[in-house]
């Protein structure tokens, strides 16, 4: 198999190089913003062309969320546009696409964890320039697999868990909002999720939700951080309105899981469970 992974220097596609570069079974080629440059949108086919893959799998995305209210026509080449020419590409060469999206495409009002079909309604331009990529790509290649994800924090990149980790070696005091509540995705496990996707025996295409388990606010994730860091360092609670942001967030983004783990035997590890490993790991760059 003959696999080209957008993103590659993002936390995902970290993961997935890590997964990936000793695999003697597939063919892999991964592309960062050099090699494959999202916002360029010209160049996208011609580029993929180059390496006629099996599958892509689409992890590169604007995720600033904050700076994309200001730079929308950025947030949406990359998020949106860039989506619609990979699709195209994969329907004019009978590739597979598996691409990744957020929790930011709703609005964060509900109060029961959000299957696939719950409606989207996003409240950010990073929000509503991903929900136009994910309809740009089941427009042209109705076949692919689009992974809704939430949270994600790895040992490479920067990251809510990398911030604090820092903050709290720093401070005596970090404050933190407590009434957002999700769940957070170690980018290790989101990624090992793919993978057994893509080497599934059936092809089952659709929009599919994953995130680790559990339901928490960032608060009790920072908490968390502390205390498996053992860091002497107050974590006091604050609301959302406390914070101001240019971007709103989704108070409310606790996903669903029971579709990705019915349909590929996927085994979701609790939040804490992922914490831990990721905090065993020497943190990355």
């Amino acid at each position: 198999m003959k696999i080209v992974i957008t993103g590659a220097s993002g936390q995902l596609g970290s993961e997935l190089y890590e997964l990936l570069v000793n695999d003697t079974e597939k063919e892999c080629y991964f592309l960062d913003r050099k090699q494959l440059p999202l916002d360029q949108i010209i160049l996208i086919q011609d580029i993929l062309a180059m390496y006629q893959p099996d599958l892509i799998i689409h992890a590169g995305a604007y995720t600033a969320v904050d700076k994309a209210e200001e730079e929308y026509e950025t947030a949406n080449l990359v998020n949106h546009l860039a989506c619609e020419e990979i699709a195209q590409y994969c329907r004019l060469h009978g590739s597979k696409l598996i691409a990744v999206s957020t929790d930011y495409v709703f609005d964060g009002n509900s109060a029961v964890p959000l299957n696939e079909d719950a409606p989207t309604a996003p409240i950010n331009v990073y929000g509503q320039t991903k929900l136009a990529g994910e309809r740009a790509i089941q427009k042209w290649c109705p076949e692919s697999i689009i992974i809704r994800t939430s949270w994600v924090y790895s040992a490479y990149g920067k990251n809510f868990v990398k911030t604090m980790c820092r903050l709290m070696a720093e401070r005596d005091q970090v404050n933190v909002i407590n009434d957002q509540i999700g769940t957070p995705t170690y980018a290790k496990d989101l990624a090992m999720a793919i993978l057994k996707i893509a080497d599934a025996p059936d092809w089952k295409a659709g929009i599919y939700n994953y995130s680790n388990e559990g339901e928490i606010s960032w608060y009790d994730f920072a908490v968390a951080i502390r205390d498996f860091r053992s860091f002497d360092c107050q974590v006091k609670p604050i609301p959302t309105s406390a914070y101001p942001t240019p971007a709103q967030r989704p108070k409310y983004s606790l996903l669903d899981k029971s579709k990705i783990k019915a349909a590929f035997d996927i085994a979701v590890p609790d939040w804490k469970l992922s914490l831990a490993k990721m905090l065993a790991e020497e943190i990355k760059n």
